[in-house]
Parts: C-alpha cells; sequence; structure tokens
C-alpha cells in the first residue's frame, strides 16, 4: 500500500536521473524501501543514494540531495524527506495517507490483505506424510499445523495450492506393526505368542486386537500371515490420523501412496533411466547413485544389497510424479531428520532433467512439550508418548494451532502446557482473542451508550492524531505486504509475531485513551480504528486457523 506508492515515487526519481544523465540505468531495481528502527528516522527510509553513488563512483549524500530535491514534488505523499549517516533517505509519511487507510480496511473486511501475486500458479504443498503406524505425534502436529498455515498463505496470495500426504503401507515398518497387533491379538485369546523386540507398544494396537477379536472371534489364530493383522491395524490408525486431523481444522486434497509408485513400476524406470544416463553403478551387490555428479561428497545407495530400496528411491520417483503432474512449485514440509536426504532427492531430480529449484523443502525442528519447568518424555512406540488428540483434549485446538506457529520453522519449540492452559495475558493465544473479543466489545458498547458509528465515508478522520493512533494506522497499511512476503517466504510465524504486535498496540493504546468520550467525532473516528484493527487481527487468526471470538 503506503511503501509501494512510496517505492513507485522513487522510481519515477531514479528514471528521472536516468533521462537526465544524473546517473546510468545499472542500479535499477537494486535500492530498497525499509522501516527504520528508530521511529526519529521516519516511516520509511531508503538507501538509494548509497546504492547508486558505489555504482557511480559518486558521493552519496550529493546523490542523496538530488534525490530529496526530486522528491520534494511528491507532496500528496510525503511531508517531509531527511537525509541521514552516510546517505541514507528518511520520508515522513503524511498523517492524511494513514488515514485513507482505514477505508481501504474497512470496505474490503475479510478481502483486505489477499492479494493475486501468486497468478494461479499450481503449487504442491506436500506435509504430514507420516506412515499408518500410529497416532500422530506431537512432532507430526507441528508440520501438520504448518503445512496448513503454508497453504492457506498461498490460497490467499492466488496460488491454485493442493494439500498433499504422502506415505507407504509398506516396508518394514508395516510388517513390524502387523506382527505387533498379532502378538496382541493371541494375546487377547490367551494363546502363545511372541511380540516382536522392536514392536509397537503402544495402548492402540491392543485396542486394534480387540476389534478384531470382537469381528473375527479366533478365526485367525492359526493365520501366520501378517497381511490381514496389518491391514486391519492399518485402517483403524489411518481412520484416527483423519480423524485427528480434521479436528485441527485440516483436510487434504490428495493422498499419494508410496506403494503405488512400485505398483505401476516407477521405481525401477527411475532406476533404468539413471542407469542409461550413467549416473547409476553397481558395488557390493548393491546399486549405487552418482550423487557426486552433483556436488555431493560421496556417492549413495538407492537399491541395498539385499535387494530393498533406500528411502531416497521412492523420493525421487514420486518428485518425477510431482513435476509429470504439472506443478509450477512444489512445498515439502519435513522435520529435521530428513536434512541429510533432501540434497540426494534434489539431485535424482536434476538428474532425471527436472528443475530442483521449482522444489522449496521448509524443515521444521522438533517440539519439546514442557510442563512444571520440565520435558515430558514420549516415544512413538512405547507405551507413555503423547498424541496430538490428548494433546487438544488438554489444551484445546486453537491453542495448539497458534503455539506450533510461535517460533520459525527451523527453530525448536518448546511447547510449555502450563502457559497453554492459563487464562492471563501471559498466554499468546488468550491475549490475542481477548483483543479481538474487546474490539468486538467496543462497538456494541457505543450502541448501548447510543453513540452511532456512522458512515466511515463522513468521518472525520484527521482527529486520529495521536502517535500511538498513527502508529496502529501504520501497522494497518503493512498488513498487505507482510501476507504478501510470508505466502512467498514460505513464513506463517510471521503472521503469529505481526498480530502479536498489533494486540500490544491495541491494548497499550486501550489502557491510555478512551474510544467513546463525549466528543462524538473523536468517538466516531476511533470507534472505526477499533474496526479497522478488528478487521485485520479476524484476518490473520483466519489466517492461520484460529478462532477470533466476538466475546470472552
Amino acid at each position: 500500500m503506503i511503501k509501494k506508492r512510496l517505492q513507485a515515487s522513487l522510481d519515477r526519481c531514479f528514471n528521472r536521473g536516468v533521462v537526465e544523465g544524473l546517473w546510468s540505468a545499472e542500479s535499477g531495481g537494486a535500492y530498497a524501501v525499509e522501516e527504520p528502527k528508530q521511529v526519529a528516522h521516519g516511516d520509511f527510509s531508503t538507501n538509494m543514494a548509497m546504492i547508486v553513488a558505489g555504482r557511480e563512483k559518486k558521493n552519496p549524500r550529493e546523490i542523496a540531495g538530488i534525490l530529496v530535491g526530486m522528491m520534494a514534488e511528491e507532496t500528496a505523499l510525503v511531508d517531509k524527506v531527511e537525509i541521514a549517516g552516510p546517505g541514507f533517505v528518511n520520508f515522513f509519511i503524511k498523517p492524511e495517507v494513514w488515514h485513507s487507510v482505514l477505508p481501504e480496511v474497512c470496505t474490503q473486511d475479510e478481502k483486505f490483505g489477499l492479494s493475486d501475486v501468486g497468478s494461479g500458479r499450481k503449487v504442491l504443498v506436500e506435509f504430514v506424510s507420516a506412515n499408518p503406524t500410529g497416532p500422530l505425534s506431537i512432532g507430526h502436529g507441528r508440520q501438520a499445523v504448518l503445512g496448513d498455515a503454508i497453504a492457506r498463505l498461498l490460497s490467499a496470495t492466488g496460488h491454485q495450492v493442493t494439500r498433499e500426504y504422502y506415505y507407504n503401507d509398506a516396508g518394514r515398518q508395516m510388517r513390524v506393526l502387523g506382527e505387533s497387533t498379532r502378538a496382541r491379538y493371541l494375546e487377547l485369546l490367551d494363546l502363545e505368542h511372541q511380540f516382536p523386540e522392536d514392536g509397537y507398544q503402544g495402548e492402540y494396537i491392543r485396542e486394534i486386537a480387540a476389534e478384531l477379536k470382537k469381528s473375527q472371534g479366533d478365526s485367525l489364530k492359526d493365520v501366520a500371515e501378517v497381511t490381514p493383522f496389518k491391514e486391519a491395524a492399518e485402517k483403524s490408525i489411518f481412520a484416527d490420523i483423519e480423524a485427528t486431523l480434521q479436528r485441527l481444522g485440516i483436510e487434504f486434497d490428495n493422498y499419494y501412496n508410496e506403494h503405488s509408485l512400485y505398483d505401476a513400476g516407477l521405481i525401477d524406470d527411475v532406476v533404468a533411466t539413471l542407469r542409461d544416463k550413467g549416473l547409476v553403478y553397481d558395488q557390493d551387490d548393491a546399486v549405487w547413485f552418482k550423487t557426486t555428479e552433483f556436488g555431493q561428497e560421496k556417492d549413495r545407495v538407492i537399491i541395498k544389497s539385499t535387494g530393498e530400496p533406500t528411502y531416497r528411491l521412492p523420493d525421487i520417483a514420486y518428485h518425477r510424479e510431482k513435476f509429470k503432474r504439472g506443478f509450477d512449485w512444489m512445498v515439502d514440509i519435513f522435520g529435521s531428520d530428513h536434512i541429510a536426504t533432501v540434497p540426494d532427492v534434489m539431485a535424482g531430480v536434476q538428474a532425471l532433467g527436472y528443475d530442483p529449484a521449482k522444489v522449496t523443502v521448509v524443515l521444521h525442528q522438533f517440539v519439546t512439550l514442557m510442563r512444571e519447568g520440565k520435558q515430558v518424555k514420549m516415544s512413538t512406540r512405547k507405551a507413555t508418548f503423547i498424541t496430538i488428540d490428548e494433546l487438544v483434549d488438554e489444551v484445546g485446538v486453537d491453542v495448539v494451532r497458534f503455539f506450533f506457529l510461535m517460533r520459525k520453522a527451523d527453530s525448536q519449540l518448546e511447547f510449555d502446557l502450563n502457559l497453554a492452559t492459563q487464562q492471563s495475558q501471559e498466554n499468546p493465544v488468550y491475549y490475542m482473542q481477548y483483543g479481538h473479543a474487546r474490539l468486538a466489545s467496543i462497538n456494541r458498547k457505543a450502541i448501548e451508550k447510543g453513540v452511532d458509528r456512522g458512515v466511515l465515508a463522513d468521518i472525520p478522520l484527521h482527529r486520529l492524531v495521536e502517535p500511538e493512533e498513527l502508529h496502529l494506522l501504520k501497522a494497518l497499511a503493512a498488513w498487505p505486504e507482510l501476507v504478501e512476503s510470508a505466502a512467498l517466504g514460505l513464513e506463517p510465524h510471521r503472521v503469529v509475531f505481526f498480530m502479536q504486535d498489533l494486540a500490544a498496540q491495541f491494548h497499550s493504546y486501550y489502557n491510555k485513551h478512551r474510544v467513546i468520550s463525549d466528543d462524538l467525532e473523536l468517538s466516531q473516528a476511533r470507534l472505526w480504528l477499533a474496526e479497522g484493527i478488528r478487521v485485520i487481527l479476524r484476518n490473520g487468526l483466519n489466517l492461520i486457523g484460529v478462532d477470533a471470538p466476538e466475546s470472552m
């Protein structure tokens, strides 16, 4: 909004300088417009003079002086321009320009902040992708919320988004799951059984076995094949996974089974293609991929001496299918334990003739649950692990989603259960939702007191002159750019950071200034300011899938 208008003004000045021979066109697009860290340095600042001077071998303050002279003609936008330091140019925007933001916010309402910067690009967001061996862990929960928030951001900015869940129902893990279920089934029948050494010991296995006993009786007691036990466990667990995801407000457009890659011969085809290109070789009874041809320190095994593919191979085949399906951008969301395999998969993509730059991998760190300052221990195979459902039962969906987005994806996340259950300003979710509820109540109170908010077009917004009011308007103006940059950067935490700051600004303002007073014009202006803030908080909460309550 305002920043883009200022950028356009600077571009006009730059182009004018080129036409007048003051500098060359070489620096075009290289300079930036940023918000200064200190309020005294204005609303925006640019390094254009230093960039131009550096390339033209001129004095940056001299260039800055020329720019200040040119910007003096931008009277509709800029109130004052100053040169600072080695050649920064600081801009002070006119108050009425900030006032003009409010009608746009309130008129566009839920559409404010949406854009078409994505231009309909087809984006595949792959996330969760947990094999159906047990309930979703809190690590999967963080990935689920992160992926959903990224998909929401991309949709809000004009991308055509497909959410996909990739999983495998074959392999060793699933075989162990079937063996674990069979052992519990035989145990319930009071028959001799041997539980796998590395079997799944969660209570959910006993529940699945109990259902098998209920539906099949003892008819499976002599079945040596693990398949019926595996299939029963898979069906039950996947139903639970889907229910958990729906509880979190997450739905997928497609489920892609890794096993289908084998059934369709796509795994063998990838190996054959790479072999034809001279990029695989046989050694020590294994098949190796020449990843050293793509900058890796050593080659990687893609088929073990046992004949079993390593996880790199189906991942390469799966990514080839993503490209074949016509996606312009593929976003993979993985746990940080995938960090070593990502370069190998990207090497495979490149080796097959596709552009790895079209794939963006977001790696998230793990979650540590804390209670009373101590870590809550978990294990996905022992009977002591904590599921996402249990976490939601304790703190609620809104808290789970918000807390999972409170840190950058690549930052460790400590989930404080004590803080999460507090209904106080210390709890950031409560603080945010209370802010929205308070804003919603302001208009109700105005109606009760007989204060008509009036028609926005007729409201004297010039009465909003307090520094806190101008800072709030400035924050509202920054929202569209924030959404756009958070979407393109795949960084939903930035939405949370922005809203926390906006809520803090509002609470501080509310505690200092009366919104409804005997001054009708000022009351009306402040009521509309409150409405604008409410719109942004609601839009932001909706964007991350958190409820925006009207009352608390």
